[in-house]
């Protein structure tokens, strides 16, 4: 006889409950259960039990939801604080019995309260967190070079513009790494925060993964002037044919940059690498400079390309209100939000100057649901194309193109980073 959803316990854990909950996520993600007192030490450190949910059927833990304090760059470069969702799993044994849902509405329903203006999400399942108001706000895209077709300069050295790249280790990263990335997030809508642990995890300091640690190459770019504008992180293979010809592939785990000047010279300084005869970009925007960087563009081709962060809007006035526009107009649209959340009808006023969001009583010229309006914010999608797709409902005539005239921006927005 399968339990009703009433008699699963949908609470925050205890301190002492972490390491029933570690097996019930690795168990979820499809990984061995075993815990090793390792993952317990350092979950421990970061994981907040008010703020880390879990479902109990008899005492033991089937199901794992975790939130953490996060802060999302807007269009324009304000910081808006997100309820960031992550460790989200339900046992095999428990589908289908309105889990997630309890456990997603007890943390929206914090978050809100808390005063959080969005949540975010990495979604690793497409149809599940539409219906909870999330919508795709990012697009990530990787790309595979062929280098021997890119046209470079096969003598290329050093970039022409004064800078230099270095290779330098990981504690050099540690230092120099998180000041670059602030600059970088600041710039860049849909970027999230990054803490001190995530460049530990990244450098091998914190070593979690069930592997053997395996050291990657860090690539410094500093400009004439000695700024550091950019950072590239890259392993390597070691493949050769019966030829005795090296075929190596060369895989970005992380590029970022503050300059198209930086992103330019390290994209050819990976490029050039002896032997490598592939490069595999890693997760970039879809409009990413890299495929024009190339004199022959057609040397990068599209490997990957799906929605990546996933945005709910939890305060409707804040969040318009958070970021600029490029237009100069005027909005008025009605948010369905089922969750009771963000719902209503707000009258948008943008220019380049600022903008100003209140809820007003006027008709509504476009009606959308509170999950197409995540879609939409920041910037990176069109309300007419979600109006050709029947997610957008105009009311008035053009009303599509208005919204699109204030939220599109001239690129499109990317977040760097899983959580």
């Amino acid at each position: 006889m399968t339990r009703a959803q009433d008699d699963l316990a949908v609470r925050p854990i205890t301190t002492p409950e972490i390491p029933d909950w570690i097996r019930a996520l690795n168990t979820g993600f499809l990984r061995t259960p075993a815990v090793s007192e390792e993952e317990i030490a350092d979950r421990s450190t970061y994981i907040d039990p008010p703020r880390t949910l879990g479902a109990f059927d008899d005492g033991r833990c089937v199901a794992t939801f975790r939130s953490f304090p996060q802060e999302l760059t807007a269009v324009g470069g304000t910081l808006v604080p997100a309820d960031a969702i992550t460790n989200v799993s339900v046992t095999a044994t428990h589908r289908r019995r309105g889990i997630l849902t309890r456990m997603m509405a007890q943390d929206l329903a914090a978050a809100k309260e808390r005063g959080d203006v969005v949540a975010t999400l990495i979604a690793a399942e497409y149809r599940i967190y539409g219906r909870y108001g999330f919508g795709p706000a990012t697009t990530a895209t990787e790309w595979q070079i062929d280098v021997t077709r890119t046209g470079l300069d096969p003598r290329w050295s050093a970039p022409a513009d004064g800078g230099r790249i270095d290779l330098v280790d990981g504690e050099d990263v540690r230092k120099l790494g998180p000041e670059l990335y602030e600059r970088l997030r600041r710039a860049q809508p849909g970027a999230v925060t990054r803490d001190d642990r995530w460049w530990q995890v990244t450098t091998g300091v914190l070593n979690l993964d069930r592997s053997p640690w395996t050291e990657p190459f860090y690539a410094l770019y500093r400009a004439a002037d000695g700024e550091v504008q950019g950072l590239a992180t890259y392993v390597c293979d070691d493949t050769w044919n019966d030829a005795k010809q090296p075929l190596d592939t060369a895989t970005v785990k992380s590029l970022i940059a503050t300059t198209p000047a930086a992103e330019r010279a390290l994209w050819h300084y990976i490029c050039s690498i002896d032997w490598v005869a592939k490069v595999k970009s890693g997760w970039r925007a879809p409009d990413d400079l890299l495929p024009l960087l190339l004199p022959d563009p057609r040397a990068a081709t599209i490997t990957t390309q799906a929605d990546w962060l996933w945005v709910r809007i939890l305060d409707v006035v804040r969040a318009m209100e958070a970021r600029s526009y490029e237009g100069e107009g005027t909005l008025v649209f009605e948010v369905a939000d089922g969750a009771g959340l963000a719902g209503g009808r707000y009258r948008l006023e943008a220019s380049a100057q600022g903008a100003s969001c209140a809820p007003t009583t006027q008709s509504a010229e476009l009606t959308l649901d509170v999950g197409e309006l995540g879609t939409l914010w920041l910037g990176g999608e069109s309300a007419v194309r979600l109006a050709a797709l029947g997610r957008v409902r105009e009311e008035r005539a053009g009303a599509a193109r208005v919204a699109d005239a204030l939220l599109r921006t001239s690129r499109r927005p990317w977040c760097p980073d899983i959580f």
